[in-house]
């Protein structure tokens, strides 16, 4: 994560504390989806530090019909957001309303919020279009003494965006999730592993890969990481990485016969031509 500058993080003190009392107010008021979108914009500004009057666009046109707000910077959309009325609960219906929005306009970042829970949304434009949830959390719980809160922060902010550190973001998330290492637990490496140490334990005890399979999935680690959506995206991930790995592997061995015998060549030739130079002497 890149280094959150110290005038951002004061913004933060400054602004996050007064945001959380405008939300408290706002939502015992039940105050409505137009009101909930104004102090959007005003959470926009003073805490993640764009220009009100030349970033921020409400009323966004797209194809005939309006996304509440979108966030350009250098003439180029970076989120749009769709927003419900503070007391509203964000639902599956909201979150296809914004990414069809994004897919429309070709913008692969989007946000649903209702001022209190913001959840962002990274969309990806395959066939069909899908999307990933990158980030969840809610205003009213940020702790300023979290560094993992102030990154949050970071990354919807001004100056993350212009810093690359929501992709950096994303990426991490990709790769550092309970998926991902469920996936690493069972695969065969890591049970290979385990069967060593047993067998060093308790020597002469016959234990097969199925087994610790068996035990991992079913009494060590929890079956959610291994079913559904997500967990088969993470282990079709680490299925390609490893193929990568091995072909790498597989071409930097290939590289190395190659030199060798190159060099190999290039050593019985020398001798020849030494020997020819010899008997022309």
């Amino acid at each position: 994560m890149a280094v959150i500058p110290k005038n951002v993080i004061e913004r933060y003190k400054k602004s996050v504390p007064k945001f959380k009392k405008v939300l408290e107010i706002a939502r015992k008021r039940d105050i409505n989806e137009a009101d909930t979108v104004s102090i959007i914009q005003d959470m926009l500004s003073e805490v993640y530090g764009f220009d009100k009057y030349i970033e921020i666009t409400s009323e966004y046109c797209i194809r005939g019909t309006y996304c509440d707000l979108a966030l350009k910077m250098d003439d180029k959309i970076q989120y749009l957001l769709e927003v419900k009325a503070i007391g509203l609960e964000l639902k599956e219906s909201h979150l296809r309303q914004v990414v069809d929005y994004g897919a429309k306009e070709g913008v692969k970042w989007v946000i649903l919020s209702n001022g209190i829970n913001w959840n962002i949304y990274r969309i990806k434009f395959e066939k069909p279009i899908n999307y990933e949830q990158v980030v969840s959390f809610d205003f009213l719980d940020l702790n300023l003494k979290k560094t993992e809160d102030l990154e949050i922060l970071f990354l919807l902010s001004k100056r993350g965006i212009s810093k690359a550190v929501r992709e950096d973001f994303y990426e991490r998330s990709k790769s550092i999730n309970r998926f991902i290492i469920g996936a690493i637990l069972v695969s065969d490496s890591i049970k290979n592993l385990i069967r060593r140490d047993i067998r060093k334990i308790s020597p002469g005890v016959k234990v097969e890969l199925s087994e610790i399979d068996k035990i991992l999935r079913n009494e060590v680690l929890k079956r959610e990481v291994f079913d559904g959506e997500d967990a088969t995206k993470a282990l079709n991930r680490l299925k390609k990485l490893q193929s990568v790995t091995v072909k790498r592997t597989r071409q930097a061995k290939q590289k190395k016969v190659k030199e060798i015998e190159k060099t190999e060549s290039n050593f019985s030739e020398q001798l020849l031509k030494d020997e020819a130079d010899e008997n022309i002497s």
